[in-house]
């Protein structure tokens, strides 16, 4: 370089330098001014509102230094240098004690789901939470106007399952008004099943993002994890958001996947295949505990196991550059038009880049996913309602209030009144966030709120904090904390005195030696994998023979009624009995499709005898008869038709005796297999 470009240089960076510091403060409007005094813990804003702001010029560059073997020197605009130079620090309340800034926010809307999964809820469903203990619409836009205010840029809905709420296209629109605070994606977590009716209006009202929960392509496999049908709903939101996305509308579309082991995970390339055509990512989640959901590591598929199948596959998988807080390893294979990521919360944490906050749908704040540590933010805004939820008629006297209250005061049409009692409690939470979550061998150990409590990411999403079998049995009080900063505490402990515990599911399990060797002869569910996964016996090795069940019950009246009337055949309904074999006799032939682990069986024969008592009482007595020629016993046939045809007895009679009892369901006769004969709760035959 020649002495005199060189000099060139130094006197033009000179001048830059004369420059930042004689350049003049732009002044912020006192709103801006007020959230960044509160961002940083000030205790009062000095600034005044400007009559105009100026605008800030681009940068123009300056002439280059006429020299063709030196490149252009920039000189930074006066106007931008007093912006950068005296630019706030991101919100101390949403920063924790190891540097992380909390720019992602989950908020949960709903505990309820319109689907079962059997690692997330009973088939029945689980008792709700009263209406008024859930966020409202405006409680849900008003604590998403305080994040966002400190520097929230992404929210995400979940749930439960977010569509089931009726308001959700509305709520969607309000948190899209927030955009003009800095809010930059509103997103869904979903199952699909509904999300195809609503996904238009959702897309217009402001939604960028969709992560669909999917765990199996087969519609068999779905219904079974499920214990819903919905699969063909979840294909038309498939592919609406595609088709949308080919229009132009932009729409961040992922899928979830949770993988099992000997449940789905021999779908996984499956999946992968799926990127080939469409612009899609699909994340591999690896299985984890909460509770109810009898996670065990033999179930987990690590991310390292996942990868290696893939490979095995598809040898040119490579890796695509993260950002640092992503949740996901993003991977593609070269020439797929969409990627597969994985998240690996249990072999390979990301707590370092943890972005995250969650509000659960009663809420509470939730600093990690994996934490017990929860802390009221509901209790702390209904304070200005009288401790009442805020339904839309109070949150509009809120924002009457705030308008006659007058520009002069803190008082917003966003924000609610005690604002700076919130920003208190968020920041003691956050502060209190550990560096990492515990690991495996401590998980599954620890006490936390189902999934379906936290949000459905797999998992999909129960009330509170349950627990027993596969899911919660036990309702909890929700976790209470004081909501002033003196008084917050961080409860871990858990009250089920509220309701008496319920096994949902059996809890059986495999006896074993204490070396780990299973006991001889010791009882084992044969419907349950090693893993404790649900699936069908196979009957493939098993021998053709004759098999024949019987099954009983009775159908015990209050009083002498209704068996006069039937004997006469004087109901209204017409002949009871007769209506009842009938309806034994199709309901055997449908076991199948009622009770999904049974196999498929060519039912030879059928009988059903439906009659008064022959011991006397006012009691009808139902005996069932299954024969087939086939591989898996007739037992579940046996026991359909007997139930079937007492509840037709139930139906046709409940008007004239609404307290009979249908009782005494059982087997008595199983014949056929190597089992050989079972009569009376004794073996006959040699194989028992």
């Amino acid at each position: 370089m020649s002495r005199s470009v060189a000099s060139a240089l130094s006197r033009q960076l000179a001048g830059s330098r004369q420059l930042l510091r004689k350049a003049p403060q732009l002044q912020h409007s006192h709103k801006i001014a007020t959230r960044r005094a509160i961002a940083t813990g000030a205790s009062s804003v000095a600034q005044q509102r400007p009559e105009s702001p100026a605008p800030v010029p681009p940068v123009v560059p300056p002439p280059a230094v006429e020299n063709p073997g030196v490149s252009p020197v920039y000189s930074p605009s006066p106007r931008r240098v007093p912006l950068i130079k005296d630019a706030k620090p991101f919100s101390d309340f949403l920063t924790d004690n190891f540097n992380r800034q909390h720019d992602y926010l989950r908020i949960s809307l709903t505990e309820k789901c319109n689907l079962r999964c059997m690692y997330c809820m009973p088939e029945e469903g689980v008792p709700l939470s009263p209406d008024q203990t859930q966020l409202t619409t405006p409680e849900v836009y008003l604590l998403a106007s305080v994040f966002v205010a400190q520097g929230v840029t992404k929210i995400r809905l979940t749930g439960g399952e977010p569509t089931v709420r009726k308001d959700i296209i509305d709520l969607v629109r309000q948190i899209g008004s927030l955009r003009k605070n800095g809010l930059k994606e509103i997103c869904i977590t979903t199952n699909g099943v509904s999300l195809h009716r609503k996904l238009d209006s959702m897309v217009e009202a402001g939604l960028t993002g969709i992560n669909l929960s999917l765990d199996t392509m087969d519609p068999f496999q779905f219904q079974l994890l499920t214990r819903r049908s919905g699969f063909e709903a979840v294909k038309r939101s498939i592919k609406k958001i595609l088709e949308m996305n080919k229009a132009g509308a932009g729409i961040k579309f992922k899928i979830n996947c949770v993988v099992m082991r000997g449940i789905n995970d021999r779908e996984i390339l499956d999946f992968v295949n799926m990127t080939e055509d469409e612009e899609v990512e699909v994340r591999f989640i690896e299985y984890m505990p909460f509770d109810g959901n009898k996670w065990s590591e033999g179930k987990m598929v690590s991310f390292k196991e996942m990868l290696r199948r893939i490979r095995e596959e598809h040898p040119s998988l490579e890796k695509v550059q993260d950002h640092p807080n992503d949740t996901s390893k993003t991977f593609r294979v070269p020439g797929f038009a969409g990627k597969v990521g994985f998240i690996t919360s249990m072999t390979h944490n990301f707590c370092g880049t943890c972005n995250r906050l969650r509000v659960t749908s009663d809420g509470n704040l939730k600093v990690c996913l994996f934490g017990n540590a929860e802390v009221s933010l509901r209790d702390i805004i209904r304070k200005s309602n009288g401790g009442e939820p805020i339904d839309a008629a109070a949150f509009q006297a809120m924002r009457q209030a705030a308008i006659e209250a007058g520009p002069g005061l803190s008082a917003s049409l966003e924000l609610p009144p005690n604002e700076q009692e919130l920003l208190d409690v968020i920041g003691m939470a956050v502060k209190r966030k550990k560096e990492k979550h515990a690991g495996i061998g401590e998980l599954e150990h620890m006490k936390n709120r189902p999934m379906i409590l936290i949000e459905p990411s797999t998992t999909t999403s129960t009330p509170h904090h349950l627990a027993s079998a596969y899911c919660p049995s036990s309702v909890v009080a929700p976790m209470k904390s004081a909501t002033t900063t003196r008084m917050l505490e961080f409860s871990s402990s858990f009250r089920t005195d509220s309701l008496p515990s319920v096994r949902l599911m059996s809890t059986t399990r495999i006896l074993r030696e204490d070396d780990g060797t299973k006991k001889p002869g010791a009882s084992k569910l044969t419907h349950v994998s090693d893993t404790g996964s649900a699936h069908m016996v196979a009957v493939s090795d098993k021998d053709l023979t004759k098999r024949v069940a019987t099954a009983v019950c009775s159908v015990r009246f209050t009083s002498d009624i209704a068996l006069r009337l039937i004997r006469d055949n004087q109901m209204k309904k017409g002949d009871v009995l007769g209506v009842a074999r009938v309806a034994g006799i199709m309901a055997s032939k449908r076991t199948p499709d009622l009770i999904p682990l049974c196999h498929p069986i060519a039912i030879s024969h059928v009988s059903v005898e439906v009659e008064p008592s022959s011991s006397g009482g006012n009691k009808i007595d139902v005996v069932a008869t299954v024969t087939c020629d086939g591989k898996t016993g007739v037992e579940m046939e046996a026991l359909t038709a007997a139930s079937m045809a007492a509840l037709t007895v139930y139906d046709m009679c409940k008007a004239v005796d609404k307290g009979m009892v249908v009782e005494g369901l059982k087997v008595i006769l199983k014949e056929g297999g190597k089992s050989g004969r079972w009569a009376d709760g004794q073996w006959k035959g040699d194989g028992q």
